[in-house]
């Protein structure tokens, strides 16, 4: 450049230069608005112009400017205020002395420029920038209830993220696990749309799209908005989803349940897996370990055999084959053995044994399995274990020992898994009667259930000696229990009643004694009697069921013996006050105190049962004289 262009230069800017520090009008530029921010449906304060101006501001105007276009909206008159028709009619009010204009009710479409004009003294003007803030709703989002592939070539939806009137536009961001995403070509895309609802406040739908692989199987998703206010920037997150990944099974494997040893009888289900989704169509087959035939099974739908009472034919091995129906790929699984432990039913040797009184027996007990075995013998009636090992032993026998023995075959490496086998034992010999001889109280035209029971080798049949009606149940293979109902006569009452039990190697006899019991009335009734203890020595069997006894007889029985013995109490009392000597003769006397004037005769008499004199003289500790069997009679005489 030469020096002539130089000058020219200098000239020019010294011009312009001169031009704005004149204020010439349009060359100045406008400085920028004052910013006030507002939250919708609060309040802002406008104030034209700073809070030190000198200006007067008795006379001002304001106005609103949309789209570049002033519109007066508000007039200060001699301090006094006034709104323009129209949409701020309503919501201008002074505050200040007339220097600033709140705002209330404040809404999306209040963000502009708000303008105030001075012009008094001079002519001047303060610009105002109203921004304005709605936090959006709590984020909702909506996973694809369809599912994606893996197989797909193109991003699929994953979910849609919806924040609701928010203000301006929030910001949305996606996350995965945690970690956030960004759109990758191919892999990730994010679709964001807004709709301006009547009220100026914005909705945002935002789509994630990805191409998903089988490790997102277990993905969280969640998107997370991101908005400010006058207090500054704030962000509120979505709950958490997953989305159904579809994907090819790589693995087909093999479950049985319950883990551990299996026995016959166990509710067995062998499960079929795969890791893919959906899983695949799965059929099970098992190959005899023996034959080595393989045998095709179709499980449930959910791949599930069940086995409802395993048995020892279930034994084998086990294989799972998975077949995928859209690639129709198959796999199969590795093969698992599955073994159900048995113990075949237990064989006893002799079936029915049976000796003389003081022989011998030998009983063997014998079992398969597919494990070691070992062998107990139990007494049934008592539970006692008699010996370990397959064999008993019995020698010596006895009538007692005749009744129930039980074999066990357990195997101890498996829990629970037994069986048992129960043998009778017979002992030749001739009836045992349970009782000799019973009295009973009994109640005249009442009808009465008599009972005997018998045991035997060969089993003894019962017959009585009165008519009437007979049942005779089983109780053990050599026991019988006869019942007998028969109405309660004079003649029944006068006679009693025998049982009498025979076999071919003798008989026996029970006598039942009837005693009229006058306490009681005398209508129809029914009772029953059954036999209470043996009377026949020794026995040691379990004691076999009786019928039900209706309890007339017993509660008699009870009332006489407290009777006797409250009597026999009040004679031992005397005895042992020296009031009572006890001599051979028929009567005695005894000396009363002379406050007894009246005279009594107290007889006792010699004939009651012999239970019931037995416990009189138990409850008295006195012992008769050999020789004294007779009555006694005792004169009581002041």
């Amino acid at each position: 450049m030469g020096l002539s262009g130089l000058v020219c230069a200098l000239l020019l800017a010294a011009c312009c230069c001169s031009r704005r520090a004149a204020g010439v009008p349009g060359e100045a530029e406008p400085p920028d608005p004052e910013l006030v921010e507002a939250e919708v449906g609060g309040t802002a304060l406008l104030t034209c112009g700073p809070s030190h101006s000198q200006s007067n501001f008795s006379h001002v105007d304001w106005f609103s400017v949309h789209k570049e276009k002033p519109t007066l909206i508000f007039r200060v008159r001699k301090g006094q205020g006034q709104s323009e028709p129209g949409e701020y009619q309503k919501r201008l009010s002074l505050q200040d002395r007339g220097t600033a204009l709140v705002l209330s009710h404040v809404t999306p479409h209040d963000e502009r420029i708000f303008l105030c004009q001075v012009k008094r003294p001079q002519s001047q003007e303060h610009r105002i920038q109203l921004r304005v803030y709605k936090a959006p709703e709590e984020p909702t989002i909506q996973v694809n209830p369809l599912g994606i592939s893996v197989s797909s070539k193109e991003p699929e939806e994953v979910a849609t993220c919806v924040g609701r009137n928010g203000y301006p536009l929030p910001q949305v961001i996606w996350y995965k696990n945690g970690h956030s995403l960004k759109e990758e070509k191919d892999r990730v895309y994010i679709q964001s749309s807004q709709i301006v609802e009547s009220s100026g406040l914005y909705t945002l739908v935002s789509i994630l799209k990805a191409q998903l692989v089988t490790a997102d199987k277990d993905a969280l998703f969640y998107c997370e908005l991101s908005y400010r206010l006058p207090s500054g920037n704030h962000m509120k997150e979505s709950r958490e989803v997953s989305v159904q990944v579809f994907y090819p099974a790589e693995k087909v494997w093999l479950e049985v349940e319950p883990v551990g040893a299996l026995k016959e009888g166990d509710h067995v289900e062998i499960r079929c897996l795969a890791d893919g989704n959906p899983p695949p169509h799965f059929t099970i087959s098992k190959q005899n370990l023996s034959t080595k035939e393989v045998e095709e099974m179709t499980p449930e739908d959910n791949g599930v055999l069940v086995l409802e009472s395993a048995q020892k034919e279930h034994s084998g091995l086990y294989q799972c084959q998975g077949l995928d129906l859209e690639t129709m790929a198959s796999l199969l699984s590795d093969q698992q053995e599955l073994l159900v432990n048995y113990v075949s039913a237990v064989r006893v040797s002799p079936a029915a044994p049976e000796s003389q009184e003081g022989g011998s027996l030998v009983l063997s007990c014998e079992a398969e399995s597919n494990q070691a075995v070992q062998f107990q013998w139990l007494r049934e009636k008592t539970g006692q274990v008699l010996t370990e090992g397959p064999l008993l032993q019995l020698d010596n026998l006895k009538r007692e020992a005749g009744g129930g023995y039980r074999c066990i075959a357990s195997v101890p490496r498996v829990p629970g898994l037994n069986r048992t086998q129960l043998v009778h034992v017979a002992v030749f010999g001739s009836p045992w009667m349970t009782q000799k001889e019973r009295r009973i109280w009994v109640q005249e035209n009442a009808v009465l259930n008599l009972s005997c029971e018998a045991s035997g080798h060969p089993r003894p049949t019962i017959s009585w000696s009165v008519e009437g009606t007979a049942q005779e149940q089983d109780q053990e293979p050599q026991s019988v229990l006869s019942v007998l109902s028969v109405l309660v006569t004079p003649e029944l009452l006068r006679t009693g009643a025998e049982c009498v039990a025979s076999n071919a190697l003798g008989r026996n006899t029970t006598t039942i004694f009837l005693e009229l019991d006058s306490s009681r009335s005398t209508g129809l009734s029914t009772s029953t009697v059954s036999p209470s203890v043996r009377a026949n020595g020794t026995s040691t069997e379990k004691k076999l069921p009786e019928p039900e006894s209706k309890g007339v007889a017993i509660v008699a029985v009870t009332v006489c013996v407290l009777v006797l013995a409250v009597l026999g109490a009040v004679l031992y009392f005397f005895y042992k006050k020296g009031k009572l000597p006890c001599g051979r003769s028929g009567k005695q006397e005894i000396t009363l105190p002379p406050s007894r004037k009246s005279e009594f005769v107290v007889e006792v008499k010699s004939d009651k049962l012999p239970e019931e004199m037995g416990l009189l003289q138990g409850s008295s500790r006195d012992q008769r004289a050999p020789g004294d069997q007779g009555e006694k009679y005792i004169d009581l005489r002041h």
